[in-house]
C-alpha cells in the first residue's frame, strides 16, 4: 500500500514537473506566435521561418503529449542517486544536480526496464507512479534485493504495474507501454538502427507497440531522422486507427502511418478483389510484366507509317522507327523522359523529307516554267538590276541556294511539333503515359496482357482482367509505383508554369514599386531605393509549414530515414519493392508473425520474404512472452498454430486464471441471433471493457441487423464498446472479450488471429460438426431460448 507520506512527497515532485512543462509550453507558444508574425524578406529567411515554426510546433506537441503520464517511475541507486523517469526530459533547476526528469529513451533510464533481482544494476528500489491527470493515486515499489525467481519463471520487471496495466479494460486504442516495458522488449527497442531488424512475435507479445516505441527511440537518438521522417506501414486502416495515438502520445510527429494501399498520392485504393488476382499482382514477375508493357508502347508498329502534312506525304519506315526507339531507350531514361529523344528523331526525319519534297516540287515548277519562259534571261536581267541598285553582293550565290534547303529543314523542325497530325502520330508511337493509364490499359486489353505477360498462364491473365475505369485495389498500388519508376515524370510543364507565375509576381511587385516611386519627391527616399522587385515578391511568398509527415504523404518520391513494417508477413514481393524504394538505405524494423499470414501473396518464412531484397543483411529477434493472452486462451489456439507452423512455439503467457473458453453449436440460420445474445452477455461480464464479434465477411450484415448498437464496416469505431469485425480487420487488435463465429473463416492464419484477440474471455458459436482443430474447447449446451 502507498503511504500518505510517500504519496504527498511524489505529488510535490509531480507538481514541480508540471509547472516546468507549463512554463516551457507557454514560452514555446509565445515564440511561435512571434515567428509567424515575422515578415521574411528573402527565400532563405522564409525557409528559416518555416523551420523555426515547425520546431516550435513540435515542441508544443511534445509538451501536450507529456501531460498524461508525465512521470511514471523512479530509480533509487546504491550510491544514493535518485532519478525520476518520464515521457520527456527536464533539466535540473540548478543546472548541476540530477535532471528533474529523465526521458525514458535516455541511457540513464535503461535500468528501469532491465534491472532484476538477480541483476540489479546498482538499483536498490524501482518505483512505479500511477497517476490520474496531474494527481498521484498509487505507488508500486520493488526492492531489488538479489532474490531471483524460480528457474523457468518468466522474470518480469515492474510486475505489479505490468499486471495492473494488463488487467485494465481496453479502450479501443492502443496504449503506449513506456511505464511497463520488459527487458526483452527494451533490448529490441534500443538495438542498432543500421540494417534490417526482424522481430518475430506471436500474439500478445507486444511486437507492434515495441516497433512504435523503437520508432520513437530512433527519432530521439538520431535527431537527423526528424528531417526525413519515419514511415510506419500497417495492414489495414482499422489497425492504423487503433495504433494512431501511440506515437503522438510519445511526442513524435515526424511519422507517417499508412497502409501499402495509401502510398501512391492521388490514388484511393480501397476496392476489394479476388484473392487469386491479388496473388498474381503481388508476384515479383509483375515487375517484368510492367517493363514489357511499357516497351510495348514504344513504336508499336510492324510496317511503315505514312503521314500527311500540308498535302505532302511523309513515310516513316518501321526500321527507322525501331532505330529511333532504340536510341531513346539507350539513354536509359524512363519512358516519358526518353520521349523527347524519340520525338526529336521523328521530327528531324519528317522535316528532312518535307524539305526534300518541297525542294523537288520547286525544281519541278522551275522546269515547267523553263519550258515556257527563258528563265535564265530573266535571272540575268534581275541580277543586273539588283547589282545596279544594291551592289554585286545582292546576287544569290550557290552557297545561299544550298542554305535554303537547310533553312527549310529548320523551318519544319520548328513547326512540325505543333502539327496536329504529327502530334497524334507521336501520341500513338510513344505516348506520354501516367501509371494509371498504363495499368488500366493493360488490364482492359487481353492482347496487351498476352504480349506483356507471356510468362503468366491464361488463367492468371484472366484474373488480371478488368474494365477500364474500375476502382483501384491495394494490390494495384505497388504496380502503380513500379509503373511510375518505369515511366518517369516529365515536369517541364510544371516548371514552365512556376516560371511564368514567378515572372508575374515580380512584374506585379515592380508595378507596386513604380507607383510608390511616382508619389515620392526628388529628395525623398523611395521604396525602390531599399528593395527591388525580386525581394518584394519573395517577402509576400508563404513558407511551407506542413509537417514532415504531411509533405511525405504528398510526395511519392519522398525518401524516409527509417521504415517500420507491421504484420510484415502479409506483404507481397511487389509491396517490398515499393518500400525499398522509399528507404534506399534499407534501414528497416520489420515485425510480424509468420503463423498469422493470411494474404495469398504473403510469406511463410522470413527468409522467403526478405532475402530477395536484403540478401543476408537482416537479423532476427524473437519475442517469447505473451503479455496479453491468458494461458487458457493460448491453450485453445495451440492446435491451430501447430497445424499452420509446427516449428513455432506459442509465446509463454504471464497470466493464468481467466474463464475457460467455451464453444456452442447452433444451426447456421440461428447463429446471428445466438451471437447477439452472447455479445450482450459478454458486455455485462466486462462492464468497463470492449467486446468484438469476429466472423466471416458475409455474416457481418446479419450480425449488424441483430446488433444495431455495434459499430462495423470499413472504418468501425473501435472506441465503441461493441464492434463487428472480420478476422483480417481484427489483426493486431485486442479486446476484453471475443465472440467468434469460425464458420466461413477458411484461412488458418485468419482463424489463429481471431482466436488470440481476447485479453480475458473467449466463446465460439458454430454449426455442427465442430471444426476438428477446435474440438478440444469445452462444449456448452445453449438453452433453446437463447
Amino acid at each position: 500500500m502507498s503511504s500518505a507520506h510517500e504519496l504527498a512527497r511524489e505529488q510535490r515532485h509531480l507538481d514541480l514537473l508540471h509547472r516546468q512543462v507549463d512554463l516551457r509550453r507557454a514560452q514555446a507558444d509565445a515564440e511561435l506566435r512571434g515567428t509567424l508574425r515575422q515578415s521574411s524578406p528573402t527565400p532563405q529567411a522564409r525557409v528559416e521561418r518555416g523551420v523555426t515554426a515547425q520546431r516550435l510546433s513540435t515542441q508544443i506537441a511534445r509538451y501536450d503529449a507529456a501531460e498524461h503520464g508525465l512521470c511514471f517511475g523512479r530509480l533509487d541507486l546504491a550510491d544514493g542517486t535518485r532519478r525520476y523517469l518520464g515521457r520527456i526530459g527536464l533539466p535540473a533547476e540548478d543546472r548541476e544536480g540530477e535532471p528533474l526528469l529523465v526521458d525514458w529513451r535516455a541511457p540513464a533510464a535503461r535500468a528501469f526496464y532491465t534491472a532484476t533481482a538477480g541483476a540489479p544494476q546498482q538499483v536498490r528500489l524501482r518505483r512505479h507512479l500511477h497517476t490520474r491527470g496531474r494527481r498521484v493515486v498509487r505507488l508500486d515499489d520493488e526492492l531489488l534485493d538479489g532474490v531471483s525467481g524460480a528457474p523457468g519463471d518468466v522474470e518480469l520487471t515492474g510486475e505489479a504495474a505490468l499486471l495492473t496495466a494488463l488487467q485494465a479494460g481496453r479502450t479501443g486504442r492502443m496504449r503506449d507501454i513506456v511505464a511497463t516495458l520488459q527487458a526483452e522488449q527494451d533490448r529490441i527497442i534500443r538495438s542498432s538502427r543500421t540494417g534490417v531488424l526482424v522481430v518475430q512475435g506471436g500474439p500478445g507479445t507486444g511486437k507492434t507497440v515495441v516497433a512504435l516505441h523503437r520508432a520513437a527511440y530512433l527519432l530521439y537518438t538520431h535527431p537527423r531522422l526528424v528531417e526525413r521522417g519515419v514511415l510506419v506501414v500497417g495492414p489495414n486502416p482499422v489497425f492504423l486507427s487503433y495504433i494512431g495515438q501511440v506515437l503522438p502520445g510519445l511526442g513524435e510527429t515526424s511519422v507517417l502511418l499508412a497502409t501499402v494501399g495509401e502510398l501512391f498520392p492521388g490514388v484511393v485504393a480501397t476496392a476489394t478483389e479476388e484473392p487469386a488476382a491479388a496473388a498474381v499482382k503481388g508476384r515479383h514477375t509483375m515487375a517484368d510484366v510492367l517493363a514489357q508493357a511499357v516497351r510495348d508502347r514504344q513504336a508499336p508498329v510492324t510496317g511503315p507509317v505514312d503521314l500527311d502534312v500540308a498535302a505532302v506525304w511523309v513515310r516513316l519506315p518501321a526500321s527507322f522507327l525501331e532505330q529511333a526507339a532504340e536510341r531513346a531507350r539507350g539513354s536509359l531514361l524512363p519512358h516519358n523522359l526518353a520521349r523527347p529523344l524519340f520525338v526529336q528523331d521523328v521530327v528531324a526525319e519528317a522535316a528532312r523529307q518535307l524539305a526534300a519534297a518541297r525542294g523537288q516540287l520547286e525544281r519541278e515548277l522551275e522546269e515547267e516554267l523553263a519550258r515556257q519562259v527563258d528563265l535564265a534571261a530573266l535571272d540575268r536581267s534581275a541580277a543586273a538590276d539588283l547589282a545596279r541598285l544594291f551592289g554585286s553582293d545582292a546576287a544569290e550565290s550557290e552557297d545561299e541556294a544550298a542554305a535554303e534547303v537547310t533553312s527549310a529543314e529548320e523551318f519544319w523542325r520548328r513547326v512540325l511539333p505543333q502539327e496536329p497530325a504529327l502530334r497524334r502520330l507521336l501520341d500513338r508511337l510513344w505516348p506520354l503515359l501516367t501509371p494509371q493509364r498504363l495499368l488500366a490499359d493493360l488490364y482492359a486489353d487481353p492482347s496487351r496482357l498476352a504480349s506483356a505477360a507471356p510468362q503468366l498462364t491464361a488463367t492468371e491473365r484472366r484474373a488480371l482482367r478488368r474494365p477500364a475505369g474500375a476502382p483501384w485495389t491495394p494490390a494495384d498500388v505497388p504496380l502503380l509505383d513500379e509503373a511510375a519508376e518505369l515511366l518517369g515524370h516529365d515536369d517541364s510543364a510544371r516548371r514552365a508554369r512556376e516560371e511564368r507565375q514567378r515572372a508575374e509576381e515580380v512584374a506585379y511587385a515592380q508595378g507596386v514599386l513604380d507607383i510608390a516611386q511616382l508619389g515620392a519627391g526628388d529628395e525623398e527616399l523611395a521604396a525602390a531605393d531599399v528593395i527591388d522587385a525580386e525581394r518584394l515578391a519573395d517577402r509576400h511568398g508563404e513558407a511551407d509549414l506542413r509537417t514532415v509527415a504531411e509533405r511525405a504523404a504528398a510526395d511519392r518520391s519522398w525518401v524516409f530515414g527509417h521504415v517500420v513494417v507491421d504484420e510484415a508477413q502479409e506483404l507481397s514481393p511487389m509491396a517490398w519493392r515499393l518500400l525499398v524504394r522509399r528507404c534506399p538505405t534499407r534501414s528497416f524494423t520489420v515485425v510480424g508473425d509468420v503463423a498469422q499470414t493470411s494474404e495469398a501473396a504473403g510469406a511463410s518464412s522470413w527468409n522467403e520474404a526478405l532475402t530477395p531484397f536484403f540478401g543476408d543483411r537482416w537479423r532476427l529477434e524473437q519475442l517469447t512472452v505473451n503479455y496479453r493472452t491468458p494461458a487458457e486462451i493460448v491453450r485453445a489456439s495451440e492446435r491451430v498454430l501447430a497445424e499452420i507452423h509446427p516449428d513455432l512455439a506459442a509465446p509463454r503467457p504471464v497470466r493464468e486464471g481467466a474463464p475457460a473458453p467455451w464453444r456452442a453449436e447452433a444451426p447456421a440460420a440461428e447463429l446471428p441471433g445466438r451471437a447477439a445474445t452472447a455479445a450482450r452477455e459478454e458486455l455485462s461480464a466486462v462492464p468497463d471493457g470492449r467486446v468484438a464479434v469476429i466472423a466471416a465477411p458475409e455474416v457481418l450484415p446479419a450480425l449488424a441487423a441483430e446488433l444495431p448498437e455495434a459499430s462495423w464496416g470499413d472504418a468501425p469505431d473501435l472506441e465503441r464498446r461493441l464492434v463487428l469485425l472480420t478476422a483480417r480487420q481484427a489483426k493486431g487488435l485486442e479486446f476484453d472479450s471475443v465472440v467468434l463465429l469460425p464458420h466461413g473463416i477458411d484461412a488458418l492464419g485468419d482463424l489463429y488471429v481471431a482466436l488470440t484477440r481476447s485479453t480475458q474471455r473467449l466463446c465460439l458459436l458454430h454449426p455442427a460438426p465442430v471444426p476438428h482443430l477446435l474440438a478440444d474447447i469445452p462444449l456448452r449446451v445453449l438453452d433453446a431460448q437463447r
